[in-house]
């Protein structure tokens, strides 16, 4: 099974709307007061810090014993999920089977609020009535957005199909100049998100030197609309990409750039690149793919990233000469082999042959002949033990 999030509008009369913003803020209050207990007493655990903070948090915010049980998991899953966490704003609570309630019925759902159960009426569309049909969700956030418009996200279990074995591999290789490129040849150009932030970047310069009310509303407004396009573009972008391999049966290999903008952060860069490459959403669209994958049923599988652009997919040598490469921009040439070919698609060449190394470890890998001689590549493996170097011929060892 797995978990995906409906996000469905509600419609709140306004005489119930002060009552939901009061135990926003009075959950915001909860998890701002077990947060500064847990700092204060390094006290990561969540039965330990429930018996620390629980009733003293009730008495002073008056929420429901749940709701308080929720906000000591909020707090602890901020914080294993980010390095450090801010102040919480009043903009959303978790809810469980307890303070929750989906009617299929009516098309409502039933919240606990701090003065009682409210029913609310759903206003949502066939989409959400197809995923949201003959389930019994047992958990939901409900959230406020900017505008004042209310929504709850529930969390419902979709089944999925067994990955099975496939000797097939996508290789999907990630930039900013194209978004995403597969050894399929299929490519999505970043020039359309590029100049969207480009826009977005310079009409938000010009609003900050105002420095009014009007203006940081605006910036919000700005920074809403650029992340629901990115997202918009990447929800496509792994739809098609998952599409494609569950048609053809293969796998799906990505690259795995955990840490890569601190590392190129770490370059004398502009600082117009420099922003550029921070709002580099590729993170998300793995995670889109991953999800819709798992839903399919297709596999999906994570690669290192050293040495795929620089390595020739045909005979897998790289330049001999440290700092050099063969890759120039888009184009790609090998001075071994003479092979050319969009750089782009080369590199996710190399992908899809080390993802296969890495979903069926009997496969042979990669491997680079050179003076007559064979020089296989030991890539069959799921942990990599240290970074991929060369040697004076120019073969990769891992």
């Amino acid at each position: 099974m797995q978990t995906i999030s409906v996000k469905c509008k509600i419609e709140v009369p306004v005489e119930l709307r002060q009552e939901i913003d009061t135990t926003l803020e009075g959950f915001a209050d909860a998890c701002n007061q077990i947060l500064f207990v847990a700092k204060r007493e390094k006290c990561w655990n969540t039965t330990k810090l429930h018996h620390l903070v629980y009733k003293a948090v009730r008495e002073s915010t008056g929420l429901k014993a749940n709701h308080v049980c929720q906000a000591i998991r909020r707090v602890i899953g901020n914080a294993k999920a980010v390095k450090q966490i801010h102040a919480f704003r009043p903009t959303s609570i978790n809810l469980d089977l307890r303070t929750f309630q989906y009617i299929e019925e009516s098309q409502t759902v039933g919240v606990t609020l701090i003065s009682g159960r409210r029913k609310f009426k759903l206003s949502i569309g066939n989409y959400q009535l197809g995923l949201l049909k003959g389930q019994s969700p047992t958990a939901a956030t409900l959230n406020k957005t900017k505008r004042g418009d209310y929504y709850i996200n529930i969390a419902v279990d979709i089944p999925t199909q067994p990955p099975g074995k496939t000797p097939k591999v996508i290789g999907v290789d990630l930039g900013r100049r194209d978004i995403a490129t597969t050894s399929t040849g299929k490519s999505w150009s970043g020039e359309k998100i590029q100049a969207t932030r480009d826009r977005y970047s310079r009409v938000r310069a010009n609003v900050q030197r105002k420095r009014t009310r009007s203006s940081r509303r605006l910036l919000r407004r700005l920074s809403g609309r650029e992340q629901r396009f990115q997202r918009w573009l990447n929800h496509n972008i792994s739809k098609e990409i998952v599409k494609e391999a569950k048609q053809s049966n293969t796998a799906i290999a990505f690259e795995d750039l955990t840490n890569i903008r601190e590392s190129l952060n770490e370059k004398p860069r502009s600082k117009a690149e420099r922003r550029r490459t921070n709002n580099w959403a590729f993170y998300q669209l793995r995670i889109f793919t991953q999800y819709k994958a798992t839903i399919a049923g297709v596999s999906v599988v994570l690669v290192p990233p050293a040495y795929t652009s620089q390595t020739c997919s045909r005979c897998h040598h790289i330049h001999p000469v440290k700092g050099k490469s063969y890759r120039s921009g888009k184009s790609f040439k090998c001075g071994h082999c003479g092979f050319e070919c969009d750089a782009d698609l080369n590199a996710a060449a190399n992908i899809a042959v080390l993802g296969l190394s890495v979903s069926q470890p009997e496969s042979p890998g990669m491997s680079c002949l050179l003076e007559g001689q064979l020089s296989l590549f030991p890539t069959n493996t799921l942990n990599w033990a240290k970074a991929p170097h060369r040697d004076s011929r120019g073969c990769l060892h891992y």
